[in-house]
């Protein structure tokens, strides 16, 4: 919720105030969407390329595979930081694409030049194991490229939607449509990246050539910086105001140090009890965004409780970590609001994760025959979840938004957390619908049994759980990428934007936990594991009803978390400006 207090001076700064709007947002989303069809299109088949090109076995295969994705995950929260404190959304995006383009160019030279992959061998060669491996010179290249595509991704991640953001005046009921719409915007092409990915792009690795496969995404990304940088007349660049960090422990500290004193209630006079100086506008061209002191976590009030002693005479600060201000104490707050929802989307991300996992295992003892001659890739059978969503995000944008904001006074429509909680339920049927739909192939497959134990049901039974997932991405996922950009501080929009993929890392490790805890546990001298390699001697339907019952007991947690949350409250204030430029870099 946005406060307005207006001046003449402030009324002339919100009117000579230039967004660049859905001017410049294009050249962003043209950006985005040309460097996620680069990493996806080079990395959703990179397992195949491992193992039939570099010739590696499938545990060291998986291992590369699972080291870089959990640094490609974690490493946003450090480009972040350096965005936010340093040098700005715009130069690390910048930065970030270049080595992403760097790295491209070195992975797709090994499958180019004969001497970066080993040489060809036969599939009964590869299948006896009797090919030559990659040498550690030409896995070093491999290395090397992976290395500076997770440099790309932890500088792009966590800045791209932040940068799309900061091309609205969300103290404006137009701009904050704008966000909104520009979030399901951002998602939409997401997900048409993906489905181009893992259709059009593999069959051409696969089918055709790695060589071309493998030069289409670095083509993308190339003309990924290509629209970045033809934008940059209509963007607004927001200069970086310095690390957040050391100010959440001043914060703590000088909340501990005074632990003892006694507070007054908010309602009372606020001058001369807590420290509030006027904000620093980081621009001419921007209104702080203050946040007015809450009772919320109101131990933490104390931090900027002002003592004898806490203020020079020209009442600045003796002393840091005895005293901050109000401004400090409250973006301390809206971290510590966020970080429970942080935690109750972990277990909802573990029944998305399924969709590359055992969703394609299942797939594979299905008839996955469309007609006479063609037969569907078990790998790509999770386009159903994206295709889902790709109806539904401009559906839900143009058409049930609209109606729902008359009736709800909300922007978005609904609020953030309904949505989110929406994707949750989502997530915990999807899962159900996943173990009766295995139960059904794996109780056809033993009854109608042949070498292959495949089960003479068509692989579009999976469809009913794809949808399903689909839409808790659409609802979910989405609310998790919005309500980390709006209710982090203004100058950590980007640590919170690099939240969604740490929360996809941790789903990552907490499955693999679960997966190996489940393996190991359900092993019996009479039976095997419920997640053996033959998954019609398994019970993959049973590991599917425990990720529903974890769903259910995580839904009551962030129902108590939902119903205790408070939104921020912003007011934009009389700025004291610093020097900003429009149409030129403000980092």
């Amino acid at each position: 919720m946005i406060e307005k207090i207006s001046s003449s001076e402030s009324s002339a700064t919100k009117t000579n105030k230039k967004y660049g709007g859905w001017k410049a947002v294009p050249f962003i989303l043209g950006n985005e969407t040309f460097e996620r069809l680069a990493v996806f299109g080079l990395l959703l088949n990179f397992m195949v390329y491992l193992t039939t090109q570099l010739h590696l076995n499938q545990v060291s295969a998986s291992n590369v595979l699972n080291i870089w994705f959990g640094l490609t995950n974690f490493g946003p929260l450090l480009g972040a930081f350096i965005s936010d404190a340093f040098f700005g959304r715009f130069r690390t995006i910048a930065f970030a694409s270049f080595a992403s383009l760097l790295g491209m160019v070195l992975v797709s030279l090994t499958s180019w030049l004969p001497e970066l992959h080993p040489p060809s061998c036969s599939a009964q060669e590869l299948a006896k194991g009797e090919c030559v491996k990659a040498s550690n010179s030409q896995m070093g290249v491999v290395i090397l490229g992976l290395c500076f595509l997770t440099i790309g991704s932890a500088g792009i991640r966590p800045c791209s939607i932040p940068f799309g953001v900061d091309q609205f005046d969300q103290t404006t009921e137009e701009g904050k449509k704008g966000m909104a719409s520009y979030f399901n915007w951002y998602y939409t092409t997401f997900t048409l990246v993906l489905l181009l990915s893992q259709t059009l792009v593999i069959y051409v690795q696969t089918s055709i050539s790695w060589k071309i496969g493998f030069a289409i995404p670095t083509v993308c990304m190339f003309l990924s910086i290509i629209m970045l940088f033809v934008g940059t007349r209509l963007y607004v660049y927001v200069k970086p105001e310095g690390s957040t960090f050391p100010g959440i422990g001043h914060v703590l500290v000088a909340a501990y140090r005074k632990r003892k004193l006694m507070l007054p209630m908010i309602e009372d006079k606020v001058d001369g009890v807590f420290y509030d100086p006027p904000l620093i506008c980081a621009s001419t061209d921007s209104l702080p965004l203050k946040l007015p002191l809450t009772n919320q976590f109101r131990a933490l009030n104390k931090a900027a409780l002002i003592m004898e002693g806490d203020l020079n005479e020209d009442k600045s600060i003796v002393n840091k970590w005895r005293l901050t201000s109000i401004q400090q104490v409250e973006e301390v707050k809206c971290i510590a609001r966020v970080l429970p929802i942080l935690f109750t989307s972990i277990i909802p991300l573990i029944a998305l994760l399924q969709q590359g996992t055992f969703n394609v295992s299942q797939a594979l003892k299905m008839d996955r025959n469309l007609g006479p001659k063609f037969q569907v890739p078990a790998g790509s059978i999770g386009v159903i979840s994206y295709i889902t969503i790709a109806l539904w995000l401009p559906f839900y944008d143009r058409i049930l938004v609209p109606r729902l904001r008359k009736m709800t006074n909300q922007e978005g429509g609904i609020t953030l957390l309904l949505r989110i909680g929406i994707g949750n339920v989502f997530s915990i049927f999807s899962m159900v619908v996943a173990g009766l739909v295995e139960k059904l192939r794996r109780d056809s497959a033993n009854s109608h049994q042949n070498p292959l134990g495949i089960a003479p049901i068509s692989v579009f039974y999976l469809a009913p759980q794809l949808v399903l997932m689909g839409l808790c991405e659409a609802f979910s996922a989405i609310g998790l990428i919005e309500i980390f950009n709006r209710e982090f501080p203004e100058n950590m929009r980007s640590v919170g934007n690099s939240l969604f993929p740490f929360a996809f890392g941790c789903a990552s490790y907490v499955s693999a936990i679960i997966v190996n805890i489940v393996h190991h546990v359900t092993a019996t001298h009479s039976h095997p594991d419920w997640l053996t390699n033959d998954i019609n001697a398994g019970r993959i339907d049973y590991f599917y009803y425990i990720i529903a019952g974890l769903g259910v007991i995580n839904m009551v947690y962030f129902i108590h978390v939902a119903t205790r949350y408070q939104y921020k409250q912003v007011q934009v204030i009389d700025p004291l400006p610093q020097d900003m430029e429009m149409g030129s870099h403000k980092t």
